[in-house]
């Protein structure tokens, strides 16, 4: 049977297959899930973070800082890249905003000096797994071990698991280190389907006190996030809204 792809636009996206996964696990594994519901579900998108899907995944994970501030949280997943993330770091300073960046381990290792950029810049920075894996498809032993390979470059008590994979054996290992972060938003930045006026809407339309923005420094979503991230700042600030960091 062909499965139809939904897409729900709101504060951010995953694929549904992650929810199930969370609670069919594979012994050995980060996650999995018998075929039936992988097939039925893994096409389907949602740009969002809504109550049904955060109840599905582990507790206590962060997908809004929990206050009354008109305050956002710049995030971007996947870099540091040359050429992107210099860009990304020209586009804040212009007005003077600082994010959280969620690096991942090869990119930092293959790119010190763009790294750095972050850190002498009063950024955060998180941790993003060294080779971006996806949980479901990796033993929960590499997985876990791919992590400790980041941090030893990154040093950071901040992780948000690519993909948006997760389940609850290694959100339990993972707790006892790390604050994991999620999201309020997704922009659909790295979606080729999308152009930057439906990502700035994602982010605009789901702005609140405390929400977690999801841009990426990454190649494939230069173009839309260039086009969206200088006209998201200025809608927020317009609003009255200030940008923090994750600690």
């Amino acid at each position: 049977m062909a499965c139809m792809r939904l897409q729900f636009y709101m504060p951010a996206t995953i694929e549904v297959s992650t929810l199930i996964e969370s609670i069919f696990e594979k012994s050995g594994y980060a996650s999995e899930i018998c075929p039936y519901f992988r097939n039925s579900i893994s096409c389907m998108e949602i740009y969002g973070a809504p109550f049904w899907l955060r109840i599905l995944y582990p507790q206590n994970l962060l997908w809004r800082v929990p206050t009354n501030r008109r305050e956002v949280f710049l995030t971007f997943d996947d870099g540091p890249i040359p050429g992107v993330t210099p860009l990304v770091l020209d586009i804040l300073n212009r007005y003077n905003v600082k994010a959280t960046f969620f690096c991942v381990g090869e990119n930092v290792q293959k790119y010190p000096d763009v790294f750095s950029l972050l850190t002498s810049g009063g950024h955060a920075v998180g941790n993003h797994t060294f080779h971006h894996l996806k949980a479901w498809k990796t033993k929960r032993e590499n997985y876990l071990s791919d992590v400790e390979h980041t941090d030893a470059l990154v040093g950071s008590r901040l992780f948000r698991p690519p993909h948006g994979q997760l389940n609850r054996r290694v959100a339990v290992k993972l707790k006892r280190k790390y604050k994991i972060v999620m999201w309020s938003a997704l922009t659909g930045d790295y979606n080729k389907n999308l152009d930057g006026e439906q990502c700035l809407a994602l982010a605009r339309n789901n702005t609140r006190p405390g929400a977690i923005i999801v841009f990426h420094d990454s190649l494939k979503a230069r173009q839309r996030m260039e086009y969206a991230l200088p006209l998201y700042i200025e809608y927020c600030l317009s609003e009255g809204y200030s940008f923090g960091i994750l600690e």
